[in-house]
């Protein structure tokens, strides 16, 4: 994953690439008001396998400068995010 802010854009921007598959993940995301939940939307292959392009989300909620957890979600045929993992990361101390 790589994430940037783009001033120009006034958004955060980034790319995510997994050895398993072969799509280019592009992110466009924003930050909340209070500084702690970036959401990235993206637009990725559907997991089902039908060759459809579908919407998703990963969320990055900063907890504490040693905690942060990552959630990804999909949108549905009706029109609900559905979510489908979530990481904790924690620094090592």
């Amino acid at each position: 994953m790589t994430l940037g802010y783009d001033p120009a854009l006034k958004r955060f921007v980034g790319t995510f690439v997994v050895a398993v598959m072969t799509h280019l993940w592009v992110y466009h995301g924003s930050l909340d008001s209070a500084g702690k939940v970036l959401t990235l939307d993206t637009e990725g292959p559907s997991f089902t396998g039908d060759g459809k392009m579908v919407k998703y989300q990963d969320i990055i909620e900063f907890i504490s400068d040693d905690h942060r957890t990552l959630s990804s979600q999909v949108l549905g045929a009706d029109g609900k995010w559905m979510p489908f993992m979530k990481a904790q990361y924690r620094r090592k101390k």
